[in-house]
């Protein structure tokens, strides 16, 4: 075990499962679990507690600082409420508290900071838009917690880490007693029971997840073609080159939430995981997407454009493979959004400094092989994390090209707002580093009720039967946890 002075780190005596070690926390509210759920990420981030809460209407931001512990409820200290844009609340709250030159030597990714969602619909304060899809379910633009200390799980070490900046009192004074819990904890029957391996949910207390209705999308077969014609109509005219189409589907369920994102997480592995328990509602998020990284002043974002399904015959699933690599349409699609990337992340990068290392790289995940590519670029003197978020948002690669014109077009043809859908999920941590996925393959869970996207980029080539074939194909990891979870 290694001590330092504040930001401080200490390895953990407990088996590296973060599932075990979220499952005990994940009724609290404003728990968070990003989850990088497979062989392509290291690190695995759990929020448990926060010290301040930022939550965003469109009629102001709601400012909350809290009391409270791993065995205590959290207590409202106080409460104010700022009309600043979301994103000015964020910097204000964060900017006493920043810590640009935490030691890197650890290697650790975070130290605390901000976690949690921005909406798609956030960018409503970044960006002119009409008002017309409806707002149902409303849930904020912004849900962010700060978090004065984190747990980290390394799956390359298989190591714990707990880590804590040291900015309140709790903290300060509450340290050895953490340190003390989780060692502890580790070692319980009840938390072990699980540990590696696939966990039952009557062990854990939780109650299957299963659906009460049949799935219902917001457009038929009919309407999303009606909606597909009007979209071919902009691009010839000229308004638009590739626009993200997208259909939302919805159920009535019963049973833990949590238990369906642990099945989720089991049957369709992502990198950009993540479960988050907040005091309405719940997001179970299955993204494969970085949408921002910043890391030590070197910016990364890795778009996905282009997508096959699989097949359980090995030899068809490689020719699926083959031919979304050789593809001219995908390709095309992917370097139309390369290009808007390279653009935003200019706005905010040194001249010069944007590159591709990657282009067309094809990943395989559990029921889709996808198109990537990597744009990178070096943040340039005088900007941060809040700039970047704010000249990027949302992603490009689910909105389309021109961003603004193809946000006013989603805006014409999809019934309701996408809320979660399309956002972004992760940390803003106190160092400055930023760590973001786009909510793709999320859903929200609400009132007995659970919503969830697919959609897909629409150009001048694109083929309405295809494309609608491709947005089940998208969702069918999040349709089966309706069925036995």
């Amino acid at each position: 075990m290694s001590i330092s002075s504040y930001p401080r780190c200490v390895r953990l005596d407990c088996p590296s499962d973060s599932a075990a070690l979220f499952a005990a926390f994940a009724d609290r509210d404003y728990a968070i679990w990003l989850d990088s759920g497979s062989g392509r990420a290291r690190w695995d981030v759990l929020c448990l507690v926060p010290w301040i809460t930022l939550v965003s209407h469109a009629h102001g931001t709601e400012i909350t600082h809290w009391d409270g512990g791993l065995d205590s409820e959290l207590v409202r200290q106080s409460v104010s409420t700022s009309i600043e844009p979301p994103l000015h609340v964020l910097r204000r709250s964060l900017a006493p508290l920043m810590c640009p030159t935490i030691d890197a030597k650890q290697a650790l990714p975070f130290f605390g900071g901000a976690a949690g969602y921005w909406s798609y619909d956030l960018g409503r304060s970044l960006e002119s838009l009409p008002t017309q899809a409806r707002d149902e379910p409303s849930i904020p633009l912004m849900t962010l917690g700060i978090y004065d200390w984190a747990i980290l799980v390394d799956h390359q070490e298989s190591a714990v880490w707990l880590v804590g900046q040291g900015h309140t009192p709790a903290t300060r004074d509450a340290w050895p007693t953490l340190v003390d819990y989780f060692n502890q904890w580790g070692t319980t029957p009840t938390s072990t029971a699980s540990w590696g391996r696939t966990p039952s949910f009557a062990e854990w207390g939780r109650t299957p997840f299963q659906s009460r209705s049949k799935l219902r999308s917001n457009l038929t077969a009919e309407q999303y073609a009606g909606a597909f014609a009007r979209l071919q109509d902009y691009i010839r005219d000229g308004d638009c080159y590739q626009v993200n189409l997208a259909q939302r589907f919805c159920a009535e369920v019963t049973g833990d939430p949590f238990a369906a994102y642990l099945k989720l997480r089991h049957d369709s592995p992502a990198p950009y995981g993540a479960y988050l328990k907040l005091p309405e509602f719940e997001i179970l998020s299955n993204s494969p997407e970085c949408f921002l990284r910043l890391e030590q002043g070197t910016v990364t974002t890795r778009p996905i454009k282009g997508t096959r399904p699989r097949h359980p015959d090995a030899e068809q699933d490689a020719q699926e493979a083959r031919c979304l690599q050789e593809s001219l349409k995908d390709r095309a699609e992917n370097l139309m959004i390369v290009d808007l990337l390279r653009n935003d992340l200019g706005r905010c990068c040194t001249p010069g400094s944007i590159q591709v290392p990657q282009l067309f790289t094809l990943e395989s995940y559990a029921n889709v092989h996808h198109l990537v590519s990597t744009v990178t670029g070096q943040l340039a003197p005088g900007k941060d994390a809040i700039d970047l978020l704010a000249a990027s948002f949302p992603g490009g690669s689910i909105t389309g090209a021109p961003k603004l014109r193809a946000m006013q077009i989603i805006e014409e043809l999809e019934p309701h707002r996408r809320g979660i859908y399309c956002g972004a999920i992760g940390t803003l941590g106190f160092d400055g580093n930023l760590n973001t996925n786009i909510a793709i393959r999320t859903a929200l869970h609400k009132r007995g009720q659970i919503y969830f996207g697919s959609g897909g980029g629409i150009t001048s080539d694109s083929d309405c039967a295809q494309e609608y074939q491709e947005t089940l194909d998208k969702a069918s990891a999040l349709r089966a946890i309706l069925t036995n979870s």
